[in-house]
């Protein structure tokens, strides 16, 4: 009978350890950064992206660049409540990160763009952010002597185009990779990379706190929309899609990758600080019919508060700093 029961627990404890793996592999770092076919890597065609992307000549007034609002220094956000445009005027929302977004599938807070190519001409066009029509833009790169060189090796076709443009910046966008972790060396195996109060929060995380149903996979998200009961007359992606109640006030689930460079948070940088936007989700948000059917109050402690937050600051990469390109003339 002992042994019997001896057994039985032993089978037990390696049922728990074979799950708790499993666990952890979900969050296994990719190896490579997935390219479109239509667009595939070249370092001269990131490097002129980076190029662009820094340039403010983009810009209508040539005032901001695409770096101004996702600044690699905020996790490549910007340190406001809500991005500020050409006209140096508060816009609607808070600018998402850029990190990561090679795997993405939808872009903007609403998912209004399909590809990172659309994505990236955006900006450029909207007239309250760099308010620079496609014939204007095309017109300035093309009067910029040092860009041809740089169109006419990276393009097949050599042309400074609209279409050509919104590669290079896709591609150099595609680049901007959280860097690895300590998270990522615990999921390597390395049981000293993260403390245990660490590994407690990563328990909650995916169980009691629920925060894995939408912050899953090594990019923890699940690249869907949702709305996580905040205050806003914001109706995000019902605007885009209204066939779901579910789409009002939802918004694309952000990575919490490199999370401590990125206050303030949500998709209006409502919430100022990593401790709200726990708090925020201790107390389940506005209940309301389009409310995640995920969200829910959970009753947290202060110490089971205190884990979370200790796993989360774990997702912080060791990011190599971004230099800057030498802009043609």
């Amino acid at each position: 009978m002992q042994s019997t029961l001896i057994l039985t627990l032993g089978l037990l404890f390696s049922t728990l350890s074979v799950s708790a793996a499993d666990l952890r592999s979900e969050y296994k770092r990719p190896a490579t950064i997935p390219f479109p076919d239509d667009n595939p890597y070249q370092a001269e065609k990131a490097a002129l992206g980076k190029m662009l992307f820094f340039d403010p000549r983009v810009s209508a007034n040539q005032n901001i660049s695409c770096a101004t609002c996702h600044n690699p220094s905020f996790g490549w956000e910007q340190a406001l409540p809500r991005a500020v445009g050409a006209k140096n005027t508060e816009l609607g929302r808070h600018n998402p990160t850029i990190l990561n977004v090679a795997w993405g599938e939808q872009y903007f807070w609403d998912g209004r763009a399909s590809s990172l190519e659309e994505q990236a001409l955006g900006p450029i066009q909207s007239d309250v952010e760099m308010n620079m029509p496609l014939d204007l833009l095309i017109e300035r790169i093309q009067s910029i002597k040092g860009y041809q060189p740089y169109f006419q090796r990276v393009f097949s076709d050599g042309e400074i185009s609209a279409e050509n443009i919104a590669k290079a910046i896709a591609t150099f966008e595609r680049t901007v990779v959280s860097g690895p972790a300590p998270f990522d060396h615990w999921v390597e195996g390395d049981e000293d990379a993260i403390s245990p109060s660490a590994k407690r929060g990563f328990e909650i995380f995916n169980g009691k706190g629920n925060c894995a149903a939408c912050h899953s996979g090594w990019n923890f998200t699940d690249n869907q929309f949702h709305d996580i009961g905040l205050v806003t007359d914001d109706l995000g992606r019902f605007l885009i899609d209204p066939s779901s109640e579910k789409n009002r006030y939802a918004f694309k689930t952000p990575s919490l990758r490199n999370i401590t460079q990125r206050a303030p948070f949500m998709h209006n940088g409502s919430v100022p600080t990593l401790d709200a936007v726990l708090v925020h989700y201790l107390t389940g948000g506005i209940p309301r019919s389009s409310r995640s059917d995920e969200m829910r109050p959970v009753p947290f402690t202060a110490d089971e508060l205190a884990d979370l937050k200790a796993f989360l600051l774990t997702l912080q990469g060791d990011d190599q700093p971004m230099s800057l390109p030498s802009l043609p003339l």
